[in-house]
This record gives C-alpha cells, sequence and structure tokens, in this order.
C-alpha cells in the first residue's frame, strides 16, 4: 500500500483582495507585502519547494472582517497578521516547526 503524501508539507495562502468599493478589504491592510515576506523569508530559511511549503496567493477568503489573513493547510489554521514580525513567527513556528501561532490565530466568528 503505497503512502498518501501531500505534494506540499504545508500551503499558505494570503488573501491579496482589494474591493473597490471601499469595503474592509485585506489589500489594504499591507497584505502584499506580508506575502512578499513570506515568500521570501520560505525561500532564505530552505524551505522552500516540493515536500516542504508552498506560499500562494489569494483571491477573496471571506474573512473580510479579520484581515489580513492567511491561511495554513493542511492543518485549516488561520492568522491574522500585523506586521512582518507576525510573519516572521508565523514561518518560524509554523512553517518550519510545526506549532501554530496561538496569539494570531483568527477568532472563529470573524468572517465577511
Amino acid at each position: 500500500m503505497s503512502e498518501n503524501k501531500s505534494y506540499y508539507e504545508r500551503h499558505i495562502f494570503f488573501c491579496l483582495n482589494e474591493r473597490p468599493n471601499g469595503e474592509a478589504c485585506c489589500a489594504t491592510h499591507n497584505a502584499q507585502a506580508a506575502f512578499d515576506r513570506c515568500k521570501s523569508q520560505v525561500k532564505a530559511a530552505g524551505l522552500a519547494g516540493p515536500g516542504a511549503v508552498r506560499v500562494n496567493k489569494a483571491g477573496c477568503l471571506d474573512r473580510c472582517a479579520a484581515g489580513p489573513v492567511a491561511v495554513v493547510y493542511p492543518e485549516a489554521v488561520w492568522y491574522t497578521y500585523v506586521d512582518m514580525d507576525d510573519i516572521d513567527e508565523i514561518v518560524e513556528s509554523h512553517l518550519r516547526n510545526g506549532r501554530v501561532v496561538d496569539r494570531l490565530v483568527t477568532p472563529a466568528h470573524l468572517g465577511r
């Protein structure tokens, strides 16, 4: 029996959605810079690629009230971050070591 293993060990998606009508959205909270930081940190740490970590852009993840948000799979852990230090902590703790950063977990009740 073959082992069913995911192509990536972890996959993080950053909402980069921008709403033109002035509604709350992740793009207005520096989401692109956070994505860029995460991608560069993952690469610099040697965590990028098949069997490891993939950092992806996403459209609306429908958690606008909690923005900016990112979600890590396969654990399905949603994060709300404030600055680049938060991104560094997610990379080091969760993406590298598999430990959820509890203080950054998005409250379950926050949606759109």
